[in-house]
């Protein structure tokens, strides 16, 4: 029994290391960390303030989030920084839920998991319960932070030309080889992938900086020892869970898309850790088991950027109110959002 189980853990490692590493997580990695790296941060920052129009700022920091790549609590310090610098309620915990919840990392690994549709919806449902958490968040607390005074005006580009190009051309390495290369001999993906990032470093050494190169691979670095081992553990686990779980179970409270059984999968998501990019295999998993679309949708959103953790780091820094106002959101859009996609959209 217990050898069964180590082998699906072990299956389930070669599977992904064999099928997704080089030509998924290397690039979307490189993606990630150029955006941190080449992105003007204090431009965007800029037009956060609490007294800045919600119709800039909270689109501004849904799309901002997209590129951090964080797990539920390791967002918390950007957040709160953010906060405490004179951000708005509402943005922060936009920032708060939509960095783990929908990053680029996790998008892309969605996306070659789980398919196309799945990552649409994933977006689409993320921008709804930001937006949404922004609202609740600011009217509820919004006028604790009235007497912040915006950032003064900052003149000057979000990004430059040449480093714009860079992003777009690392967007092609990892596009072409999931999306275009598809059904045929897995070398043939390889491929194109090395000639694509042969490219993009023929480009960076040519219009680059050295310096600006060695901070974007460094940050690179920092982001893989950070999250792969996570990852690989993550994926261990999934494989184990695969062996172990009755599939009857999961058909039964977790199968179709009613109410149910998007409550019971967004409170899954809601007590459990997972490190960003760890829920895509677990709930590949529980689909493969006959988990429904919505109930999957809502695990893919609350998994990652909820977790028991998160609430009592949440009630420290921002305080016990805020945090049950968010939490009680978080899991009541959860629901809703997995419903309404699971019998309307998927």
């Amino acid at each position: 029994m217990i050898e069964d189980v180590l082998l699906g853990g072990l299956i389930a490692l070669r599977d992904y290391i064999g099928a997704h590493v080089l030509t998924c997580l290397v690039p979307a990695f490189l993606l990630a960390d150029a955006m941190v790296t080449f992105i003007n941060r204090e431009m965007i920052l800029n037009y956060l303030g609490e007294k800045a129009k919600k119709l800039r700022s909270f689109p501004l920091a849904s799309f901002s989030s997209f590129f951090l790549a964080a797990c539920s609590c390791t967002i918390i310090p950007i957040a709160s920084g953010l906060y405490y610098s004179g951000a708005g309620v509402g943005v922060a915990f936009i920032f708060l839920w939509v960095a783990p919840a929908a990053n680029v990392l996790a998008l892309t690994y969605t996306g070659s998991i789980l398919g196309l549709e799945m990552v649409v919806a994933r977006v689409l449902a993320a921008l709804f319960m930001a937006f949404a958490v922004g609202l609740v968040m600011s009217y509820a607390f919004g006028k604790e932070r009235g007497g912040i005074a915006e950032v003064e005006s900052i003149k000057g580009e979000i990004i430059a030309k040449r480093e714009l190009i860079l992003l777009l051309l690392i967007v092609l390495s990892l596009l072409l080889p999931n999306y275009l290369v598809q059904g045929g001999p897995y070398f043939y993906k390889v491929l194109v992938w090395l000639i694509l990032t042969s490219v993009v470093f023929a480009y960076a050494i040519k219009t680059l900086e050295r310096q600006r190169i060695k901070d974007w691979l460094r940050e690179t670095w920092w982001f893989v020892k950070m999250i792969f081992p996570l990852l690989l553990a993550g994926v261990f686990i999934v494989g184990v869970i695969g062996r172990v779980l009755p599939e009857e179970w999961i058909r039964n409270w977790l199968g179709g898309n009613g109410i149910l059984a998007c409550f019971l999968a967004t409170m899954i998501g809601a007590i459990t850790y997972f490190a960003t990019m760890t829920e895509a295999p677990f709930v590949d998993t529980l689909m493969k088991l006959g988990m429904g679309k919505g109930p999957a949708l809502a695990l893919l959103l609350t998994g990652p950027g909820l977790s028991l953790p998160n609430w009592v780091a949440i009630a420290r820094v921002f305080g016990v109110e805020k945090a049950v106002v968010y939490v009680v959101t978080i899991i009541t859009l959860g629901t809703l959002t997995g419903w309404f996609f699971g019998n309307f959209i998927l």
